[in-house]
C-alpha cells in the first residue's frame, strides 16, 4: 500500500473554529469565516462546564465534544454521540486512543431501566504463553523494552465495540456516524500545547518507527502550537469502515496490515530492531466484544453501576465504596473523610491485585468482593485515628464473615500500567446515558503506527504481571493465550430510584480507580457539585507505602493527613475526568476537567446560563 503522510498547514490552513459552549458555528471550506469567529489557527476554545437541555456531551477535546454535540443535534442518541465523538479522538487524541486500542462501553438504557456493557479490551494472542515477557534467564523484560515491540500489541477491540455499540444501542448506521471524524481527519485540527508535548515526550518512540515519524514527526519536526495537523490516512480507514463495517479489520485489509506491523515493526533507517510480536490472522478473525453485566453496589442509598471484569474499575470503586459505607461520615469533607477514603482504596486495591483478572481465565469472587459482608469484615481494616502499614493484606472473600479476621494473603502483583488513555460521557434528551472509556494503553501506546492506515498500535499486553510477585500465591494476570490483560478502567453509572442521576469516568491507568471514587466520594458524601467535585485536588492510594498526591492536595491537606501516618509522593496531576449530572427540572450538567491535561471541554444541544439554575448540586436522591 503507498504511504500518505500527514500534513502540516501553519497558520491559515483552516477556515474557522467552533466553540463548543454556544460559540459561533465553524465556516464552511472555502466560505469566508463567520462574524466573531476565532482565528483560523486558534484552538477551540475548552469550557469545564455546561447546563443545559437536549442532552450533553464531555470530553477532554473540544472537537470530539463538537462531534458528539453535532450527531445529537441531528436526532442521534447518546450511543451515536458517543462513537462519534470517540473516532473524533481518534484523530485529535491519538496517542490516548484510537482503533488501534479498545476500551469498556458502559449504557444506561432510558426505554428498559437497564445498564449494560461491552467489553472491548485487547486480547492476548494464541500463541502468548505464561513467560512471553521474560528474558531466557526467566527475568521479566525491561518495561520500555516491551512496550516499544510488536510483543506488547493485543488484538484491537475499538472497531468491533463501535459496531455493537451501534447496533445494540444506537439509531445511525456506523457509516453516518464516522462523518465527523473523516471530516476533522481530512481537513486538520489545531494542535494545542498539550498536543505537542505529549508529541516530544514521545519523539524519540516516534523517530524508531518509519510510518509513526512521518506521521507524527512531518517534515522531521515537532508540531508547534496553531500548527493544523491532518491525517488523510485515518480518514480512509474511517471511509473503509463506513463502508464496510468492521470486517475489514479483523478479517480483511486492514486486518493483513496490523498483522504484518505487529509480525515486523517498520523500523526507521538506522533505529535499533525491535522485538516482534505473536499477533496473527486467527487472533483478529476470533476478537470478540461480549456483553457483560455491569457490576452494582449500594451507596447511600444510591445505585452505582461499573464494568465488571477483566476490568478491575467496577470492582474495586465498588469495594472500595461498600467499605466507605460501613464507617461514620462525621464531617463529610475533611481530613477524617479524606482519610476514610485513603485507607478504604488501599483495602479494595489489595483485593483487587489479589482476586480479580479475566474471568474466562481465572475463578474472580466478584459477588462476594461486592457484598456488604465482607465489606464489613474489611472494614475492620481501618482505624479512623491512624493509617495502617502499606501495602495491607488482601481479605477472603469466601462468604464466612463474622468478626474481625486475622490478617490475610499476600495482596498480589498490581502490574504496570500506563497514565494514558481517554473517557467520555454522553446523554441524550430521552435520558439514554454512555459512559465510555478507551485506551492504547501508554501515551502514545506502542509507538507503531501501522503504514498507510494511519494509527497507532496498543501496548495493552504490558498490563499483564510479567511474573508472579509470590510463586506460592495464585496471580490472577498472568498471560495466556487470548487472555485479557486487567484493566482499572471505570466507566460509571450512578442511578436513583431506578433513573440515572450521574455518570463518569477518567484515563490515568490504575489512579483510574481513585479519581472515579474520590469524584464520587466528593459529590455524595462532601456535596460539591459536579464540576467542583471533578477540579478538587487529588490523592491515589494504590495499596503501596506512598500515595500519590497533587500539589494542591498536599498544600491543603498533607500535613494533617501525616500526622494519622499517611506518606505521599509528589505528582504534578492526576486523572483527567469528565461526567454528567442530570439536575431537577430537566436539566443537564455536563462537566470536564479545568486544567489536568490542559482542560476538558463540556457541552449542551441548548445551553442555559449555569449561574440562573438555583442548585447546581442537589441531593443525588431528589430530581421531581
Amino acid at each position: 500500500m503507498a504511504r500518505r503522510r500527514s500534513t502540516l498547514v501553519t497558520i491559515g490552513g483552516l477556515t474557522a473554529a467552533l466553540v463548543v459552549a454556544g460559540g459561533p458555528a465553524a465556516a464552511t471550506p472555502g466560505e469566508p469565516p463567520p462574524a466573531g469567529a476565532p482565528p483560523a489557527a486558534a484552538p477551540l476554545e475548552k469550557a469545564p462546564l455546561a447546563v443545559g437541555t437536549g442532552g450533553a456531551v464531555a470530553t477532554v477535546d473540544p472537537d470530539a465534544t463538537r462531534v458528539g454535540l453535532e450527531v445529537l443535534a441531528a436526532g442521534g442518541n447518546a450511543a451515536d454521540a458517543a462513537v462519534a465523538a470517540a473516532a473524533a479522538l481518534g484523530v485529535t487524541e491519538p496517542y490516548s486512543a484510537g482503533v488501534g486500542g479498545g476500551g469498556f462501553f458502559l449504557w444506561y438504557d432510558a426505554a428498559t431501566g437497564e445498564v449494560s456493557s461491552i467489553d472491548g479490551r485487547e486480547t492476548a494472542p494464541q500463541a502468548m504463553g505464561v513467560d512471553a515477557f521474560r528474558a531466557a534467564d526467566g527475568t521479566p523484560l525491561p518495561l520500555q523494552e516491551a512496550v516499544q515491540s510488536g510483543l506488547s500489541v493485543g488484538t484491537p477491540g475499538t472497531p468491533l465495540t463501535w459496531q455493537r455499540a451501534l447496533e445494540d444501542f444506537g439509531t445511525m448506521p456506523l457509516a453516518e456516524v464516522l462523518q465527523g471524524g473523516i471530516r476533522l481527519a481530512d481537513e486538520g485540527f489545531v494542535v494545542d500545547g498539550t498536543f505537542r508535548q505529549q508529541t516530544a515526550d514521545n519523539e524519540a518512540k516516534f523517530r524508531r518507527f518509519a510510518a509513526s515519524a512521518e506521521l507524527f514527526l512531518p517534515g522531521g519536526r515537532l508540531p508547534e502550537v496553531g500548527d493544523v495537523l491532518q491525517n488523510s490516512d485515518l480518514a480512509d480507514t474511517y471511509r473503509l469502515l463506513a463502508a464496510e463495517g468492521a470486517a475489514p479489520f479483523y478479517t480483511g485489509a486492514v486486518a493483513e496490515d496490523v498483522v504484518a506491523t505487529v509480525q515486523d515493526p517498520p523500523e526507521a533507517a538506522g533505529a535499533a530492531e525491535v522485538r516482534p510480536g505473536l499477533l496473527a490472522a486467527v487472533d483478529l478473525a476470533l476478537f470478540d466484544a461480549p456483553r457483560r453485566e455491569p457490576t452494582r453496589v449500594e451507596h447511600r442509598g444510591l445505585e452505582v453501576y461499573g464494568m465488571a471484569p477483566p476490568s478491575s474499575g467496577g470492582s474495586t470503586v465498588g469495594e472500595a465504596l461498600s467499605v466507605l459505607g460501613q464507617l461514620p461520615v462525621e464531617e463529610p469533607a475533611g481530613v477524617p473523610a479524606l482519610h476514610a477514603y485513603l485507607e478504604a482504596s488501599a483495602v479494595a486495591f489489595a483485593d483487587r491485585n489479589r482476586h480479580v483478572g479475566d474471568p474466562a481465565h481465572t475463578s474472580v469472587p466478584l459477588a462476594e468482593l461486592l457484598s456488604a459482608g465482607f465489606a464489613a469484615e474489611r472494614a475492620c481494616a481501618i482505624d479512623p485515628t491512624r493509617a495502617a502499614p502499606k501495602p495491607v493484606p488482601a481479605g477472603v472473600p469466601d462468604g464466612g464473615y463474622g468478626a474481625c479476621p486475622a490478617p490475610g494473603a499476600a495482596t498480589g502483583a498490581a502490574g504496570a500500567e500506563g497514565p494514558s488513555t481517554t473517557h467520555l460521557t454522553v446523554a441524550d434528551a430521552a435520558g439514554n446515558v454512555a459512559s465510555y472509556t478507551l485506551t492504547i494503553e501508554q501515551t502514545g501506546g506502542s509507538g507503531i503506527t501501522v503504514p498507510g492506515r494511519g494509527f497507532l498500535l496498543n501496548n495493552e499486553l504490558t498490563d499483564f504481571t510479567f511474573a508472579a510477585a509470590d510463586p506460592t500465591v495464585p496471580e490472577p494476570n498472568l498471560p495466556a493465550p487470548g487472555k485479557r490483560p486487567r484493566s482499572s478502567m471505570a466507566p460509571t453509572i450512578v442511578l436513583a430510584d431506578g433513573a440515572p442521576v450521574l455518570a463518569l469516568g477518567s484515563p490515568g491507568g490504575a489512579t483510574i480507580i481513585t479519581t472515579v471514587l474520590q469524584t464520587l466520594v466528593n459529590r455524595v458524601e462532601g456535596g460539591l457539585d459536579l464540576a467542583d467535585a471533578i477540579a478538587a485536588p487529588r490523592a491515589s492510594q494504590r495499596n503501596t507505602a506512598s500515595a500519590d498526591a497533587e500539589p494542591a492536595f498536599l498544600a491543603q491537606y498533607g500535613e494533617q493527613l501525616r500526622a494519622l501516618g499517611h506518606g505521599f509522593t509528589e505528582v504534578q496531576e492526576i486523572g483527567a475526568a469528565t461526567g454528567i449530572e442530570f439536575l431537577p427540572g430537566g436539566l443537564v450538567l455536563a462537566a470536564a476537567e479545568p486544567e489536568r491535561r490542559g482542560g476538558g471541554s463540556a457541552g449542551v444541544v441548548h445551553p442555559v446560563d449555569p449561574g440562573t439554575v438555583p442548585d447546581l448540586a442537589p441531593d443525588l436522591g431528589d430530581r421531581g
